[in-house]
């Protein structure tokens, strides 16, 4: 089958930029080919260290034929009109079609037009994408007007084994690539993507990043595993050195032993933020090893031993700021580090880091009592938690906020508690990060968060769409799995209902991952007042639970039944039916069951939700199941005598009274 090969050839693309191009690329081609008439099979695209490339498989070689109707004047039209609707056209009179309709006979033109070929239709479609590519960032270079993350230098482009010519600010495209800046051929000729990958391969180019990944992670493995060592793995620098590389090869380099003297942290997080290596430890104690392995994009022939002794100069002198940072910074207690604070500001319109300090540290003490934490660790934990901020090694390694904070206590001799909840309190960072393990580090850290989101929606900077410079659903989220996954009793009574409703929308998604419905969530906080995320999560599973079985679904379509009569009878009676019931005018059998059933289950409903038994409570109400459906089956609502109708639709409202308990089941899907 036919096949498209793009090759976009330019000076060094950015690893972080890669994939997403890569998918750009795929997606903007092949969506304007399917535009334009044109259908595939497959596609597939790579993103490189110098080359985007595309291959769209089972491409059409030409686009259908199309035939376009156009209805034209009247046939009594005057000559000029029906002229000139021939000449819009191109046909002659004879070509056109008579066709009737309510005013009379009107000409209709059937205009074919021929479907263009793929080459004529790619030779349109690449160079637009080249143009409209949307980089985060791009520059121009010479003299030409086009932009590219980098100079483009060349262009592959065949379809079927042959070039589709073009030519876009210069650049003609071709069938020639280019193999590795060192090691391979300058001009390599291709057809089709089988051959342009092997070609490339014997060039040292690999040109799928997922193979250059497993390339480095089974080198740098078993180069670990050789010295008696282990990767300490880490996917995102992984995918990095993958982008920085055409032809990746392992290479193991050393650093003095002194150096391990320095916190573990520090001296991985400098040499991957400094030299993209990667960091091992020793495989029988688990302790850091003064080795490391980095990625070189050559295969020397020297065996790396000059590629190695660079390096490890380099890192050589960056451990030795790192240790001079270590050595400085604790020469200075937290506390002292701490009363800088009120020189950063955090937000202009919420003051300093010194002052958000001062209000966690309150927050927290509070949280504590609540929680079952210490209070006063709480608190002296929230005062050293932001300290490490205005030292010299977070200032060269923001990453490392709070984890040096907890090495920093440790060495003043600071409760290990408190040092572990300094270190804790920005967790979780994100959806994978694990949450603090401690009471103390779980009370600083939804202080830290509270805080956090009550400063920003009393000055009105919510998130909106897309947009949350502020990570506030991170926070919130952060907030949600604390007491989730730790069975935290903590009402968030101080927070105002608009952050309520904002936990709610946070807590939909985080148990929609879980696989809860949104609807019964919507249902719980229809209630009011639900400021427990914990039992609001109680009260969702064991209402999911229900809903699952017969008696569930069952009295679920019986109370929106009710509801729905009784939507209707207020509008139309323009009152409500509260109040209680006159047991005296429940004349059926079947009515005065479900009154007993109702008022049974209700004392049952509410004695069990008192005692935060949900599971209990559920079972009460499926109770009333049996009496619902014999009420609806036997017994006429709307009754021509008024008091009979009226005291019946007042039974009605006891039932959506008795579920409503539980929850709004009108924001019940189903």
């Amino acid at each position: 089958m036919p096949e498209l090969l793009i090759e976009l050839f330019s000076e060094e693309i950015p690893a972080g930029m890669q994939h997403k191009a890569a998918a750009d690329l795929r997606q903007m081609v092949t969506n304007a080919l399917v535009e334009a008439g044109l259908t595939y099979e497959g596609a597939q695209a790579h993103g490189g260290a110098r080359r985007l490339v595309l291959s769209v498989e089972g491409l059409d070689a030409k686009a259908a034929d199309v035939n376009e109707e156009r209805k034209g004047p009247r046939v009594d039209a005057p000559q000029a009109a029906i002229e000139g609707f021939l000449k819009s056209t191109g046909l002659s009179l004879g070509e056109l079609k008579v066709q009737d309709d309510k005013k009379g006979q009107f000409y209709l033109a059937v205009i074919r037009r021929p479907g263009r070929t793929a080459t004529e239709i790619i030779a349109d479609v690449v160079p637009d994408t080249i143009r409209k590519f949307p980089w985060p960032k791009s520059m121009r270079w010479g003299s030409g007007s086009l932009r590219w993350v980098r100079p483009l230098h060349s262009i592959v482009c065949t379809f079927d084994g042959e070039v589709v010519p073009f030519e876009i600010d210069g650049i003609r495209s071709g069938n020639i690539t280019h193999g590795h800046r060192f090691m391979g051929a300058e001009n390599i000729e291709v057809r089709r993507f089988e051959d342009y990958a092997l070609k490339l391969a014997k060039n040292f180019v690999v040109v799928d990043a997922t193979a250059r990944i497993e390339t480095i992670r089974t080198e740098a493995r078993n180069l670990a595993f050789a010295q008696g060592l282990e990767l300490i793995e880490d996917e995102g620098l992984l995918k990095e050195t993958a982008g920085l590389v055409e032809w990746p090869v392992v290479l193991m380099g050393s650093f003095d032993e002194s150096f391990l003297t320095v916190p573990p942290e520090v001296i991985a997080t400098s040499i991957k933020n400094h030299q993209k290596c990667f960091a091992l430890r020793n495989a029988a104690t688990g302790k850091l090893a003064n080795r490391y392995l980095l990625v070189s994009n050559l295969v020397a022939k020297d065996g790396g031993k000059t590629i190695i002794a660079g390096n490890n100069k380099v890192i050589a002198a960056r451990l030795s700021d790192a240790k001079f940072f270590w050595d400085q910074d604790r020469k200075v207690k937290l506390e002292q580090w701490a009363k800088k604070l009120d020189a950063i500001t955090f937000h202009a319109k919420l003051g300093n880091q010194g002052e958000r300090v001062a209000r966690i540290e309150l927050l927290a003490a509070e949280i504590a009592k609540k929680i079952g934490a210490d209070p006063e660790k709480a608190k002296l934990a929230s005062r050293l938690a932001k300290a490490d901020l205005v030292t010299g090694m977070v200032g060269e390694f923001p990453e490392l906020q709070g984890l040096m904070g907890r090495y920093y206590a440790l060495d003043h001799g600071v409760d290990p508690e408190v040092a572990d909840a300094i270190r804790d309190h920005y967790k979780p960072v994100g959806p994978t990060d694990t949450i603090p393990v401690s009471a103390v580090g779980q009370a600083v850290a939804l202080a830290d968060k509270l805080d956090t989101l009550n400063g920003f929606w009393s000055i009105d900077e919510k998130p909106t769409g897309s947009k949350d410079p502020y990570a506030l659903r991170r926070s919130a989220l952060g907030v949600i799995r604390i007491i989730l996954d730790n069975n935290l009793r903590l009402p968030l009574t101080f927070c105002g209902d608009d952050l309520i409703a904002f936990f709610a929308d946070r807590l939909k998604v985080h148990l929609k991952e879980q696989g809860k419905r949104h609807d019964l969530i919507d249902a719980v906080f229809a209630l009011g007042n639900q400021n427990d995320l914990l039992m609001v999560t109680k009260r969702v599973e064991a209402l999911s639970k229900f809903l699952e079985t017969d008696d569930g679904k069952n009295l679920l379509a019986g109370v929106k039944r009710a509801s729905n009569i009784l939507r209707i009878e207020e509008k139309k009676d323009g009152k409500s039916f509260d109040g209680d019931v006159n047991i005296s005018q429940l004349i059926k059998g079947e009515e005065k069951a479900l009154h007993t059933a109702i008022t049974q289950a209700l004392g049952q409903v509410r004695r069990a939700l008192r005692e935060e038994d949900f599971a209990a409570a559920m079972t009460a109400l499926a109770k009333l199941r049996v009496p619902v459906d014999a009420f609806f089956e036997q017994v006429t609502v709307n009754d021509k005598d008024a008091t009979f109708r009226e005291n019946r639709l007042r039974l009605l409202n006891h039932i959506r009274a008795a579920t409503a308990e539980v929850a709004d089941f009108s924001k019940i899907e189903g």
